[in-house]
Order: structure tokens, then C-alpha cells, then sequence
């Protein structure tokens, strides 16, 4: 056996953690699902304690059933769900049930917070204060359940909580920190200008550490609970879409990131701090040293197809679904779909807008409405590409990770939607070898990630835009972009109902 470090991808649904060779060999991975609530529309929830044990039965799968040397893993590090609130008392307890990134409950805060400094919040984050961040969500407690607010000494979001239930130690990430709309991007601070401005006590902001930054040994408690050793080090690790653009290998401007996960990110890499999107697009630290990315997030982009097989295919394979598109045919036989079912983000800030399917008729088969909700997926991403065009960005490569990469049929319409080339990984292990790469240059394998990618990051698939499809599916984008608009009124009519019936 060979010495290792583990990367662990704290997902919204799963933990998957990943150990990997200083040649970016994969020696074993294991994982473990847990629950999500939804206790009323609009809000979702997870008990922080879910994760530290799907984790940590993991981490003893690795040891137990693959046989990995506890004194060899001498390293680990995180990528985790962003923007999610753990709130913690004065004993580091949990307060309440985290409150996770596509929960929208915080829309009159997200209001009051614009109402209250306008554009000059913009101006200092460099974001807008959508629901599902962290600021909003503290707002909304401290508004609802002041109790709670009162009892907080500080918030961490929920891989950092994860790694102070390994070490002890708390703090937070640059790249998971200017996700909270709390932290001044050009001073690279906490923004105290924000925090009076609403109330939030500075002392209540976690340490700030750079993704590579060494945050403890494992502690002797969780040594005891794992099988760990008290020997490895970990390291402070990154938001998951800056862990996953580091283990896809977005090292250029030129290159962007095509993820479609449970949300969907494209993300592109962003050498200069003082560029800004005002709010359109978020904009970020990477885990990367002195480099930042920018994203537009889907909310619902593989969750919607894994919702519409839950539904209509539960018993089905999941890849045997997918390809069942490949029946249909380019813009799915003139039926569309918008993947807005738990609200929307990019360029649409909408808590309230709803999905739909448009275009229905008497003739349409199921294969047409899995290569509706594919394509309707893509169109969503191409919205944010249009933003980045605007801004004077060119592509030449789009890396295609998550269920987009999967199927082969899902990367071509990417490559015809978005009129670039799309290629993608060997070996993809997204955001958790990202994680790992902090861990191996945090261990000083490699001097830097660009050198780790070198050794670690490997390309295969590559499609090419095909100018017939390419053609039909700009006439198909055009009429896409109408269907915001044209149904905005009646989804947050039908909200206000669906609201009325829990009063």
C-alpha cells in the first residue's frame, strides 16, 4: 500500500470520499447517501450530524473493506455544498437543521437587503443577495426565530462543520466564504460595512483561510470514531464548484465549466478580482491561490430529469432513460421544456417562477419529454453563456462534467446548443478529486495546482457542434426565451395559492 490523501465531496444528497496517489491513481472510493427536507414549500433542510456520519462510515469502508493504511493517509481535505447556514452556540452545538443552498425562504431579506444598500452591496461583494446564500437566510432567522439568532455564537457552512467534527477547529474557506455576500472581494475580508449595516456581529464570521491552508491534525475523538489517524493532516479544501473546476481542469479563461449535478454551474475561470457581473452572475475566490471564478447556476437542472424519472420511470434505469431521448428528435418534436421547478437563479433571480412544458400535443411519446427536459437543462446554460458573450468572453472548449457528461447523446446537445467543443474526463471524479488535489499540493506533492493538474487531469470524449443541429437549435433558443416571461405571472399566482394553503 502506497500513501494516500482522501478527498471528500460533501454533496446535497451524498458524501463520496475519493483517495487518491500522489500519481492521481485512484486506490478506492466510497459513499453514503442522506436525507433532505423539504418541511414546506420553498425551504430545504439537513441535519448537520447526517453528514458527519455518512462521512465517517465511509471513511471506515476505506479502511475495512479496501484495505487502506491508516497511517498512510496523511492527508485530507473538502469540497462541500455551498451556502449552506449551521448556526452554533456557545458549546459548538447545532442550533437548528442547516438551511442549504436551494432554500428560498429568504426572499424579504434578499429585498430588505437591497433596499437597504443598493447597488453599494454590489459594489462591495461583487454578488447579489439571492435567497439561497447565506446572508438572507441569517437575516430570515434572525427575524423568525430570534431566539435561535440570540443563542448563536457563530455560523460555518457544512463542509467546514464536517472538518470541525474531524479536527476541532473551525474556519472557513475564501471560496466558500465570498459565497455568503459577506466579504469584501477587492480587500479580501469580512465587510464590516455589511455586517453593521444588518446586525450581525463580526465575532459570529469564522476564521478566513485559503484552500490549501493546513486546519489540524484529526483530532484524538474522531480518530477513536473513524479508524483515522491522529498523524494526517487536513487542509481547509473549497466551495464544490471551485473543487470541481479544479478536478476538471478550468486552468483558462477559454475554458468553461458544463456541470449538471442535482443544480446546474457553468463556471469559467477569472484571473482578475476586480471584475463584476453587478450580481447577474456570482462571482467568487477559487480554491485556487490568488485566482477567482464566476458562475450561473440552474437551480434544478439534474434534479429536474431525476425528478421527472421519479415520477414517470422509477423503476427504470437511469442511463436507459437518458438514452430513450435518442428516439426523438432536435427540439423534441416542438415540445419545450423550462427547468425552473424549485425556482431559478441565473439570469432569472426568482425564487417563485416555476418549470412548465411547453408545446404539448396529442402526439408527443415520453422520449420526446426526456429529450425536452435534456434539452430545456442546456438552453438554461445557454442563457448564462449569453451573459458571458455580452461581457466580450469566447470559448473554445466546454468541459462537460456531471450527468451531462454521461451520455453521449447529452454532450453532443450541449456541443449543438452551445456551438463550442465539448469534451470530457477520463477519469471524472468532479469536486472530490478537486478536494484531493488541495490535499495532495497541501501534503507538498506538487508545488501548485497547475502543476497537480498536469499529473492529475486527463481528457478523453471530444463532440464537435454539428451546423444542422446547431442551426435548429438557435430558432428552438429563441422561442425558449419567451417562456420566462410569458409565465412568470401565473407560477407565482399559482406560489401565492400553494403559500395560502399552509396559513
Amino acid at each position: 500500500m502506497t500513501d494516500c490523501v482522501l478527498g471528500i465531496d460533501l454533496g446535497t444528497s451524498a458524501v463520496k470520499v475519493t483517495a487518491v496517489t500522489a500519481k492521481g491513481e485512484i486506490l478506492a472510493q466510497e459513499g453514503m447517501d442522506f436525507p433532505l427536507s423539504h418541511p414546506r414549500p420553498g425551504y430545504a433542510e439537513q441535519d448537520p450530524e447526517d453528514w458527519v456520519s455518512a462521512t465517517t462510515i465511509s471513511i471506515v469502508r476505506l479502511i475495512l473493506k479496501d484495505k487502506l493504511v491508516p497511517d498512510q493517509i496523511i492527508g485530507v481535505s473538502y469540497s462541500g455544498q455551498m451556502h449552506g447556514l449551521v448556526l452554533l452556540d456557545s458549546n459548538n452545538q447545532v442550533l437548528r437543521p442547516a438551511m442549504l443552498w436551494n432554500d428560498t425562504r429568504a426572499t424579504q431579506q434578499r429585498d430588505e437587503i437591497m433596499a437597504a444598500m443598493g447597488n453599494r452591496f454590489i459594489e462591495i461583494t461583487h454578488n447579489a443577495p439571492l435567497e439561497g446564500v447565506v446572508l438572507p437566510k441569517l437575516l430570515w432567522v434572525k427575524e423568525n426565530q430570534p431566539e435561535i439568532f440570540r443563542q448563536a455564537k457563530t455560523f460555518i457552512l457544512p463542509k467546514d462543520y464536517l472538518r470541525f467534527k474531524m479536527t476541532g477547529r473551525l474556519a472557513l474557506d475564501y471560496s466558500d466564504a465570498t459565497g455568503t455576500v459577506m466579504v469584501d472581494m477587492d480587500h479580501q475580508e469580512w465587510s464590516n460595512e455589511i455586517l453593521n449595516a444588518f446586525g450581525i456581529p463580526e465575532e459570529m464570521c469564522p476564521q478566513l483561510v485559503h484552500s490549501t491552508s493546513e486546519t489540524g491534525n484529526i483530532s484524538a475523538w474522531y480518530s477513536e470514531y473513524s479508524g483515522l489517524s491522529t498523524a494526517t493532516r487536513t487542509f481547509a479544501g473549497g466551495a464544490d464548484n471551485a473543487c470541481g473546476a479544479i478536478g476538471a481542469g478550468i486552468d483558462r479563461a477559454t475554458k468553461v465549466l458544463s456541470s449538471i449535478g442535482t443544480s446546474g454551474v457553468v463556471l469559467k475561470y477569472e484571473p482578475n478580482r476586480h471584475t463584476n457581473y453587478d450580481g447577474v452572475l456570482q462571482f467568487e475566490d477559487h480554491a485556487v491561490s490568488d485566482a477567482y471564478y464566476s458562475m450561473g447556476v440552474t437551480l434544478a437542472a439534474g434534479y429536474s430529469l431525476s425528478r421527472f424519472k421519479k415520477i414517470f420511470a422509477d423503476k427504470e434505469d437511469f442511463a436507459e432513460v437518458v438514452k430513450s431521448a435518442g428516439k426523438s428528435a432536435v427540439g423534441a418534436n416542438g415540445l419545450l421544456f423550462a427547468p425552473y421547478i424549485v425556482g431559478e437563479r441565473a439570469p432569472y433571480p426568482d425564487a417563485d417562477i416555476r418549470g412548465s412544458f411547453i408545446g404539448i400535443d396529442g402526439s408527443h411519446q415520453r422520449a420526446d419529454f426526456v429529450r425536452a427536459v435534456l434539452e430545456g437543462i442546456v438552453f438554461s446554460f445557454r442563457d448564462i453563456f449569453d451573459i458571458y458573450e455580452r461581457h466580450g468572453n469566447r470559448f473554445d472548449t466546454v468541459v462537460s462534467i456531471g450527468g451531462g457528461a454521461k451520455s453521449p447523446l447529452w454532450q453532443q446537445i450541449q456541443a449543438d446548443i452551445f456551438n463550442v467543443k465539448v469534451v470530457s474526463l477520463t477519469n471524472e471524479q468532479g469536486p472530490g478529486l478537486g478536494a484531493a488535489m488541495l490535499a495532495a499540493v497541501g501534503v507538498g506533492w506538487f508545488k501548485d495546482i497547475q502543476e497537480c493538474t498536469k499529473q492529475f487531469v486527463r481528457f478523453r470524449d471530444v463532440y464537435l457542434p454539428q451546423p444542422q443541429n446547431v442551426k435548429k437549435y438557435q430558432q428552438l433558443y429563441h422561442i425558449y426565451r419567451k417562456i420566462y416571461p410569458s409565465t412568470k405571472e401565473i407560477t407565482h399566482e399559482l406560489m401565492d395559492y400553494r403559500r395560502m394553503q399552509y396559513q
